[in-house]
């Protein structure tokens, strides 16, 4: 069964108090409380992990759902999640085991790891469903495990935490999807209660490191408009723009109740990040190309019809026109 563990980054303040060093929200913590994100709780001045080996969801997923197209096209993954969150968004798609009080069972590293090795067609485990990041300290021990067995570590994550932390979990991470909420302050704020710098940091470190893909959640009104399109997609590109970008449509949920995303605002806004990045996507909607073509001549480069089938690469390359092709497979 899983055991408690003392957090990795926090310091000790007057009064029993501490403060959290994991996420920019840097919570300081009274005795015996616990921390916004739920995950970390000062007992005596000291901080422990209050999600250390508990399980509230964990399934087989193809690769695709993560959403990761460019990464392994076809495999499975083993998906695991805990509980809690460090954002507060008003549009969580999963708000009941990130802000809720689900259930869950309690699990050791080594059993989840010999799980992952024994499941056929399965790359990895991917972290994900609320937010793996406050997961910090199982993370630490169950990665090596999993890359040890030659498996792959894959973070679903919002991208909120300091930059330490962030660099010793890239140490053992091989892929991540990183949520870009929006791409302004304002609407951070406002929607999340919290910051855009510390994300863009994130994915600007996380890029050099690992392979790394983008969903945007494009909530009617809030962050659907072009110029604010433009500006992610132009940022995104000068880091790399073969970054895969998914564009998610929005579906009312937990405290926001605004009508879905309208579907052609969702094709234009694929239209403007085209213009700057080679790969952009349309998710949560039903009879889409999902196809990847080739940002040169437009050959087929993997076709998704139900399952993903490579058609037109060969040694990371185009087999028509030999452009380089940013899938790992």
């Amino acid at each position: 069964m899983s055991k408690s563990r003392e957090a990795v980054f926090f310091r000790q303040l007057d009064n029993n108090r501490v403060i959290c060093d994991l996420c920019p929200r840097n919570c300081i913590i009274d005795n015996n409380q616990t921390s916004v994100c739920r995950s970390r709780k000062n007992i005596n001045g000291k901080l422990f992990s209050e999600n250390y080996g508990k399980i509230t969801a964990y399934r087989m997923d193809p690769i695709e759902k993560k959403p990761l197209l460019h990464y392994y096209p076809g495999k499975r993954i083993f998906s695991i999640g805990s509980f809690g969150c460090n954002l507060h968004c008003q549009f969580c798609q999963n708000h009941e085991i990130a802000h809720g009080n689900p259930h869950f069972i309690e699990t050791t590293p080594e059993n989840l790891a010999d799980i992952a090795e024994n499941e056929k067609n399965n790359i990895g485990i991917a972290y994900t469903y609320n937010e793996p990041i406050i997961w910090f300290e199982f993370l630490m021990d169950i990665m090596p495990l999993v890359n040890k067995s030659g498996l792959k570590n894959i973070l679903v994550t919002n991208g909120y935490i300091e930059e330490k932390p962030l660099e010793i979990l890239l140490e053992h991470v091989d892929a991540m999807n990183i949520d870009l909420k929006g791409f302004s302050d304002h609407f951070y704020k406002s929607f999340c209660g919290s910051d855009l710098n510390p994300v863009k940091k994130t994915i600007k470190k996380a890029s050099n490191v690992c392979h790394v893909e983008i969903t945007t959640l494009i909530v009617p009104g809030l962050n659907d408009t072009k110029e604010e399109m433009e500006h992610m997609a132009r940022w995104l590109s000068s880091i790399d723009p073969s970054i895969p970008l998914h564009l998610s449509r929005y579906f009312p949920s937990y405290k926001l109740n605004l009508p879905e995303t309208d579907i052609d605002t969702l094709y234009g806004l694929q239209v403007e990040a085209k213009k700057f990045l080679e790969y952009v996507y349309i998710g949560n909607v039903s009879q889409v190309d999902m196809n990847t073509y080739c940002p040169r001549c437009n050959n087929l480069v993997v076709e998704r019809n139900g399952s993903s089938n490579i058609k037109g690469l060969k040694d990371g390359n185009c087999t028509t026109c030999e452009y380089s092709i940013n899938i790992r497979y």
